[in-house]
C-alpha cells in the first residue's frame, strides 16, 4: 500500500503547518492553526483540496 502525504499550508501565508493529509482524508470545519502567522482558519479537505470555510477572528 503506498499511502502519499502532503503537509497543510496555511492559505493566509503559505508555509506549512503541523498537519500532514493523506489522499483518503476527509475534514469538515477543520480549525488550521498556523505557527507562523498566528492566524486560525476554518478549511474543508478532501481529496488534497483545501477549500477556506471562513476566517476566525483572534481573540481579543
Amino acid at each position: 500500500m503506498n499511502l502519499r502525504l502532503e503537509w497543510v499550508k496555511c492559505p493566509i501565508c503559505g508555509n506549512k503547518t503541523r498537519i500532514k493529509i493523506g489522499q483518503d482524508t476527509i475534514m469538515k470545519s477543520f480549525p488550521l492553526f498556523c505557527p507562523k502567522c498566528k492566524q486560525e482558519t476554518l478549511i474543508d479537505v478532501e481529496r488534497f483540496l483545501i477549500k477556506v470555510v471562513q476566517d476566525t477572528e483572534p481573540d481579543a
